[in-house]
């Protein structure tokens, strides 16, 4: 039986399919759920980070959630991840960010954390800091390496991408040509050493706008430039492209086929107001294969104004699928980002003024 599992901003949304048919049940309901992973080898094991009420945890594929053991220090979680290259006993080693940033570890399936303090050691740490909240920073992504266990990487939002190549005791600070507002990074382990990263893009450029309501006017910000980074030499050197994305270039989600490390799809939109913030939404998903420049996809999408930018999963077991999320549905490519379908299933009304934070496919 296949799974998607959605961070909505007050639940998870848990949607199986069997037989062709899909349904959606509302689980882990009331909670501000932000980021959402799977073990690997036990997939019935699902971790949610959610904002103020920490880090949940189900045995039994979403149907009961329980707070995980003690040693996350902050209740913010803002990013979690699963190796599936390290695992101790049965369990695949988890990793937990926060706001503000800190970054934990645990080996027995959340039982029990450990803080690798190394990643604020950095000297780039004082420049930290995430514009909406700009009294803070956190971690936005964790991503540990698929094919070699000492080396993880991770995004502060807005600070960098950090490498570590010690399961998080050291860390090397961010690269001059890696962007700096990660927001997703990702992976592939039939290229080893590549690491995609889709960002908030750079050269902002501050535009007045009216507004209806209270104040009368407010600021608009566009992306000029970036958006898009990726390595093949495992962090030690970056290059940007963003050619053809015509403007989007703030880049949230992303995703790799997992039949083709040279096909990626991301989301975009000119800028953080688009991308999140009712009335302006505008977005769109874009799609990057065998080297080419970035293009649109939209065909069986929904329209890209009133839709808040996407975000996207592939699921080991389907090569050339991706899946994207957004307040209008669930929406699946079978043709490596070409066409899309969307999911039939019942989408709750509550949820076509949410953004999907957070998605990961098992089965």
């Amino acid at each position: 039986m296949k799974k998607i599992y959605l961070a909505m901003e007050d639940s998870v949304a848990v949607v199986k399919e069997h037989d062709g048919h899909w349904k959606l049940d509302v689980s882990l309901d009331g909670k501000t759920a932000y980021c959402i992973a799977a073990d690997p080898g036990r997939p019935e094991r699902i971790y949610c980070g959610t904002f103020g009420q920490g880090l949940w945890r189900s045995t039994d594929s979403g149907a009961s959630w329980e707070p995980v053991g003690e040693g996350i220090t902050h209740k913010e979680v803002m990013a979690v991840a699963t190796s599936t290259a390290e695992r101790v006993g049965d369990y695949a080693v988890v990793w937990a960010g926060t706001e503000p940033s800190a970054l934990f570890r645990s080996e027995d399936g959340g039982d029990t954390w450990q803080e690798r303090p190394g990643l604020l050691d950095l000297p780039s740490r004082p420049t930290w800091k995430f514009p909406p909240r700009p009294y803070t920073h956190h971690v936005r992504w964790i991503q540990p390496d698929p094919v070699v266990p000492e080396r993880i990487f991770v995004a502060i939002e807005l600070g960098g991408i950090m490498r570590s190549l010690d399961k998080g005791l050291t860390w090397e600070d961010r690269k001059p040509d890696a962007q700096p507002d990660g927001h997703t990074l990702a992976m592939h382990p039939k290229a080893p050493g590549r690491l995609y990263e889709a960002a908030g893009g750079e050269a902002p450029l501050f535009r007045p706008r009216f507004n209806v309501g209270f104040p009368p006017m407010r600021t608009t910000v566009i992306m000029r430039k970036g958006g898009y980074a990726e390595t093949r030499d495992a962090g030690a050197t970056w290059k940007t492209l963003a050619d053809g994305l015509d403007g989007h270039h703030y880049l949230f989600g992303l995703a790799v086929d997992p039949g083709d490390p040279d096909t990626i799809v991301a989301s975009a939109a000119v800028g953080p107001f688009e991308a999140h913030h009712v009335p302006k939404l505008d977005t769109i998903l874009i799609r990057r294969t065998g080297g080419q420049p970035w293009q649109v996809v939209s065909k069986g999408l929904p329209e890209s104004k009133g839709t808040f930018i996407a975000t996207l999963a592939t699921n080991e077991a389907e090569p050339g699928v991706f899946y994207a999320a957004t307040n209008k549905g669930i929406f699946r490519s079978p043709d490596a980002g070409l066409n899309w379908e969307q999911i039939p299933v019942e989408w709750p009304e509550r949820y076509r003024k949410h953004h999907a934070r957070g998605m990961v496919v098992v089965g």
